[in-house]
């Protein structure tokens, strides 16, 4: 998974500076006494680059160990997509305080949307995930008070014009499954969307659930409000 370890990078003389308080003019001697490793081979070069997940050491002391992160959840409905929230549980409240710490979002849920949810800490693997031309496609199971018809199949697929934002949704892919429900599948996530487009209809959304991102489908063996690691196949696939 070395090859995702991209989340930021920096000179190590930098690094060292930073973390150890000296003059980066000091560092150098420090490189030359063979005291500092990176990834577990002596440093030797001051104007190598580290990153996040750069494991770094100083006469065996651990200045820098952080591991790269990719999880799953299953969202309940009624918890925020959020690290923090002063009125309502996040979902990173349903993690203990250990495996929370330093995940954030890529892609989050509304507050009463259910299903697929990603947290990493890999910054750079988020960002890549969430950039437009990637064209990662996201599927929704969608519940509806009123029963659908033809002419929702032909709407979605044309794009709404959001006279609030001045856009044309791109095209939406609308799949009858039954009277009342239908699945989704869409490359972009306006506010709202999908409540505001079959709000076109007065069709109000009773349930929305989202089944898969890209080529990652929900786990349906975790529970809702459980979580799972990531394989190294499933994070490749969202790369």
């Amino acid at each position: 998974m070395s090859n995702l370890v991209r989340s930021y990078t920096a000179r190590l003389d930098r690094f060292l500076s930073a973390a150890l308080k000296i003059k980066r003019a000091d560092i150098r001697l420090l490189l030359a006494q063979k005291r500092v490793k990176v990834d577990g081979r002596v440093a030797t070069d001051i104007s190598q680059c580290v990153g996040q997940f750069s494991h770094i050491s100083l006469d065996g002391q651990v200045l820098q160990s952080d591991v790269p992160r990719y999880l799953m959840m299953n969202k309940p409905a009624g918890v925020v997509s959020a690290t923090k929230d002063a009125k309502n549980k996040t979902v990173l409240d349903l993690l203990s305080p250990e495996d929370r710490a330093g995940l954030h979002i890529p892609g989050r849920l509304d507050f009463n949307t259910t299903g697929l949810l990603l947290l990493t800490n890999d910054g750079h693997w988020s960002r890549q995930l969430s950039l437009p031309e990637r064209n990662v496609a996201k599927v929704y199971t969608v519940t509806l008070a009123q029963p659908l018809d033809q002419s929702y199949i032909e709407a979605f697929a044309a794009g709404m014009y959001f006279e609030y934002e001045n856009i044309t949704t791109r095209p939406v892919t609308l799949e009858i499954c039954s009277d009342y429900i239908a699945k989704l599948q869409l490359v972009e996530g306006r506010y709202h969307q999908i409540k505001r487009m079959f709000g076109r209809f007065q069709n109000e959304v009773v349930a929305l659930h989202r089944d898969a991102i890209g080529p990652l489908n929900m786990d349906l063996s975790l529970a809702p409000g459980q979580c799972r690691a990531l394989t190294p196949d499933e994070v490749l696939s969202l790369s």
